[in-house]
């Protein structure tokens, strides 16, 4: 199968990386895949054998806001007919609202068999707190790119979103979780870290507000648990010294450790007592399977997207409503009387089973 996958750029991000995950998984299975990138931005190592080329903006012209989307349309239709010089693609698959917005203009690829993939919830995102006619106007938007159109969601939840508050109607709407390479995650966390062998809670994520550390910190803080929070990621410094303020008001600055970015966060995860999510919204939360890959329990707030559909069962007891006083409890509840994890249940993540989820489209 020849498959073409179209982002806006690679810096490093949690939809980015899915790309990546799935791009190598596609060509270790023998299919041949082209990743169109938007912009000369890539963070990331690149899979062997993969078609990567950039389609880089170049225009300097005042007015380029205006004529960008179609520009840049235009810009992708020459790089699709170069590229398919060398055979048709039987698969497109678009990601991030920005890329969709320029893949909706393609007229290249209008007779293909294309899919907007859609990694988050958008009313979270995209709507905000905004009322009345600004909160219409991106509602109209967002109904431009992609009604009527083939979508995929990471989550049940991204699709209801999608459909309930844009009151849009797909050609075909399929949920497919996000790839996970277990053998590899595995190995990773085989490797050892500077808290291994000791007791701790660990959290992995970029200091963004949507993340909320302040959340995190205040549970922590009322849950009464000794064992030092360690937080993976990096941001802004003023949000650093933020967060490093507030636990030093809660009296918990000792313990909250502030490690960074970490090139191996999955040997920081293994070595976890717990891992804990405090997120506003996770269009899937893919920490919290990586987490569970590795035999780390974990708590999270049941936020809109997909935690509570990867949380079932037994693992349900880790769920938390979205406030510090209710996720204190349940690291609580966790960190006292861990779940037991069912591996079984891990497997329908792993790659060949979603890749085989793609190519049923």
């Amino acid at each position: 199968m020849r498959i073409l996958i179209v982002i806006d750029g690679l810096p490093g991000g949690g939809a980015e990386k899915v790309v990546l995950t799935l791009a190598q998984a596609f060509l270790q299975q023998g299919d041949r895949v082209s990743l169109f990138s938007l912009r000369d931005v890539c963070q990331y190592p690149l899979p062997s054998g993969l078609d990567y080329r950039v389609i880089a903006d170049k225009c300097r012209s005042p007015w380029r806001k205006l004529t960008e989307l179609s520009r840049r349309a235009a810009q992708l239709d020459q790089a699709v007919i170069e590229a398919e010089k060398a055979g048709r693609f039987d698969l497109v698959l678009s990601n991030l609202h920005k890329t969709d917005r320029i893949v909706a203009r393609s007229k290249a690829l209008a007779d293909h068999n294309l899919w907007f993939c859609l990694h988050g919830v958008f009313s979270s995102s995209y709507l905000g707190h905004r009322t009345g006619l600004s909160r219409w106007l991106k509602q109209q938007k967002i109904r431009r790119v992609y009604q009527g159109r083939n979508i995929v969601t990471v989550s049940d939840a991204v699709g209801r979103d999608l459909t309930e508050q844009f009151a849009i109607t797909p050609a075909r709407l399929q949920t497919i979780n996000n790839p996970f390479d277990i053998n590899a995650i595995r190995q990773a966390g085989e490797e050892t870290c500077e808290m291994a062998g000791q007791d701790y809670l660990v959290h992995v994520g970029r200091f963004h507000v949507t993340k909320r550390h302040d959340r995190l910190i205040e549970a922590y803080a009322e849950s009464g648990i000794q064992a030092p929070l360690v937080l993976l990621g990096h941001g802004k410094p003023e949000q650093e010294t933020r967060l490093k303020d507030l636990a030093q008001t809660l009296g918990v600055g000792d313990r909250v450790l502030f490690k960074g970015f970490q090139e191996n966060p999955y040997a920081w995860i293994r070595h976890a007592r717990m891992l804990v999510l405090s997120s506003d919204s996770e269009g899937f939360g893919n920490v919290l399977v990586e987490a569970l890959l590795l035999g780390t329990p974990v708590a999270s707030t049941r936020c809109p997207g997909g935690p509570a559909e990867i949380l079932t069962g037994e693992l349900a007891r880790g769920l938390a409503d979205l406030n510090s006083h209710a996720l204190a409890e349940t690291m609580r509840n966790i960190y006292d009387r861990p779940p037991v994890i069912d591996e079984s249940q891990l497997c329908r993540y792993g790659t060949e089973n979603i890749c085989q989820q793609y190519r049923t489209l």
